[in-house]
Parts: C-alpha cells; structure tokens; sequence
C-alpha cells in the first residue's frame, strides 16, 4: 500500500571523508575477476514510480524529488496552485506535489502504529510536529528515525524557506517492521544530523571514486549513529544497512558479503544509465535483490550513478497491514483503530493540521521531556 493510500485511511568529524585505495597485487586482481565472473542477482525489475518494493524487514520505499519554486509569506510555493487536486497532489504538476498539503506541501497529521519511518533528507527541509509535544526541522542531509511503536500522530510539512529561488526537496522514506516484542514500544524518534551520518570517498585501483553515505549498518571503518533501542535495527544480528552510493562513470565498488545468513539485500538503481553487477548488465531505473552470502562487485556505466541500498534479516512475522497501522494480526488492527479512535495517540496539540516552525527557525529537534537539540 502505497503512501497517499495509507494516509487517506485516516562538514565536522563524524563526516569522514577518509579513501581506501584498492589493491593491486596479484591475489586481489585474481579476486576481482573472481568477483566479476560471480552471478549474485536473484531479481531484476523495473523501478516504477515510488513507493519501491521492499522485501522484509522494510515495508515501505519512497523517493520524493521535487523542484519546488520560491516560497511565498506563508512558507507555502510563490505559484497558482489552480489545476492542482489539492489535498491529493501526486500528480508532479511542473516538477513538484503538494502532497496532502494545502498551503506548505506536505502530510499533515496522520497515523502510525507497529513500525518506524526513516527519513533521509538529503536536500530541503521537513518540519516535524506530534501528539506528543515534539517538534523538529530537519534537512539537508539529516535524518529521522522514529519508532512509532504504540501509536504517534505526525505531520511532515516541507516548508519553502527561500522567497528569491528555487526550493528543491529530494528523500527518502522508508518503513521498517517491529518486532511483535516491540510494536507496542513508547514512541520516539532520534536525530541523525547530517554531520554524524558518515560520509566517505572509495577508490578504485583507476583511482575512479565511490561516494558512500551510511545511515545504518556498519561499513568498514564507517560507523553511523545508534538508532531509536527498540528498532530492529538495533540488534546486531538483524545486519540492518541503509546506504546510498554515489558512483563516477566507470567507478567499480564491492559490496561485502553480510555477516549473517538469511539477509535480504535490494538495490534501487534510481540514477545512471547502466550498471555491471558482477556479470551480468541492468540498465538503468531498476530494482535488483542480490545475495549476500559473497561479496558484489559493481561497475558503473558511463554516466554518474546513484544507488540505495536496503539489507536486513527478515523478521519472518505474519504482516497484517491496514493504511498506518502494521500488527500481526487482523484483531490488533481493529485494536488500533479502536485506540485511535479512542485516544488519538495523545491528541493534537497544534493549532493546524499542517504546522510550520518560523522562517528563521534552524535545524533542531525538540522531545516529549522538553529536551532540545540543535544542529550544527
């Protein structure tokens, strides 16, 4: 079920730009072409429109990427909104959405139960606000990682900060499942400043370079923070990762075997022409599912290539999904809507549906206990 369905139901250190040069001994070249020669794919399809297919633990894939123009007094797009389905913006009308947005694009207040969103701006803003007093604006790099575990109310907005020129906005969101040990976990969510989330520069043995940004899953000697201790990733034998690769024309980069077995590992393809993955070639805008018992090795086509890259253990749960509630059985999702309907999850204590921070407000992030952070 895709987002619109599910929301109508209701530059410091930690930045690491360290390089690692590949070998060039004879024993490593050996190894490469081993590499090469080593079929890894299971699935090759065509990325469609988001949301993506996720295999377990993730349930929910989306890549919003919108040229937003000037923003307006109100935070809103400097534009006629006319010939738009306003509350139901999907269409990209000139290159952007409002989204269930009216004034701010956006998705004003809404839902969750069962499981955590992860969202990874990597360019614009989002301004959070929930049932439980929090509040945050976050962006350009950052990331979100909320569990929403018994049940939160959210709204995301997009608010266009620049009135003199463009305003673009491209993330991520993705869902990952709990546990049935944790669906009913206390709400909260962790900021992930864009200055923890380490960065790093690969080389090849041309010297061609690989961009790497970890948000989750150790790689090598790139470490990203701790997410929310009820997530499943949290747990080290879940072998959770969240990568994006950024790969130059002709850039070669090797994806490690996991450390556990039983892990799915899915490559969305969303930007380049053409990529080798070991032997075989996949064109351009597709999701491929690999193995990860051995290591791939990927070569990147003639033009600059962009990947996200989601690996986890399955939870291997039955799935009973309705919009924003995801249980284990169909009896908890009536129980969610029932406690919904009851409690909305705390109430609302904002003024609108789609609250917007001030212009001049920074990056920060405010908790239920009052507590504030501020980034970099």
């Amino acid at each position: 079920m895709d987002r619109r369905t599910a929301l109508g139901t209701l530059a410091t250190a930690p930045v690491l730009a360290a390089c690692a040069v590949a070998e060039t001994s004879p024993a490593a070249v050996a190894e490469d072409k081993a590499l090469a020669e080593k079929d890894v794919i299971r699935t090759i399809e065509t990325l469609g429109a988001p949301p993506w297919k996720t295999p377990d633990p993730f349930l929910f894939c989306v890549h919003h990427d919108d040229a937003y123009p000037a923003g307006n007094p109100q935070l809103g797009p400097s534009a006629s909104l006319e010939g738009r389905d306003i509350g139901q913006d999907f269409a990209g009308k000139d290159g952007w959405r409002m989204y269930h947005g009216d004034v701010v694009p956006g998705f004003p207040a809404h839902p969750h139960r069962g499981f955590e969103t992860v969202t990874v701006v990597r360019r614009g803003l989002v301004d959070h606000s929930d049932s439980l007093g929090a509040t945050a604006r976050y962006g350009g790099g950052d990331v979100q990682w909320l569990t929403a575990g018994k049940g939160i109310v959210h709204a995301e907005m997009m608010p266009l900060l620049n009135q003199e020129g463009p305003n673009p906005l491209e993330l991520f969101q993705l869902w990952l499942n709990l546990p049935r040990a944790d669906k009913m976990a206390e709400p909260q969510f962790v900021m992930m400043w864009g200055d923890t989330v380490p960065k790093g520069i690969v080389r090849d043995a041309a010297g061609r370079e690989t961009e790497i940004t970890v948000v989750a899953g150790r790689y090598g000697e790139y470490q990203p923070p701790s997410p929310p201790p009820r997530s499943w990733a949290s747990r080290p034998e879940a072998d959770v990762a969240i990568w994006t690769l950024k790969m130059a024309p002709g850039a070669r980069f090797t994806l490690p075997a996991a450390s556990t077995g039983n892990v799915n590992r899915t490559l969305y393809f969303f930007r380049g022409s053409q990529l080798r993955i070991g032997p075989r070639v996949v064109p351009g805008r597709r999701l491929v599912e690999v193995r990860t018992d051995a290591a791939t090795l990927l070569e990147n086509g003639p033009d600059e290539a962009e990947i996200l890259i989601l690996q986890g253990k399955p939870i291997g749960e039955t799935v009973a999904q309705y919009g924003p509630f995801v249980m284990n059985t169909q009896a908890e999702i009536r129980q969610a809507f029932q406690d919904y309907q009851r409690t909305r999850f705390g109430g609302w204590p904002w003024g609108s549906d789609g609250p917007v921070h001030a212009r001049e407000d920074g990056r920060f992030a405010r908790h239920p206990d009052g507590r504030t952070e501020k980034a970099t």
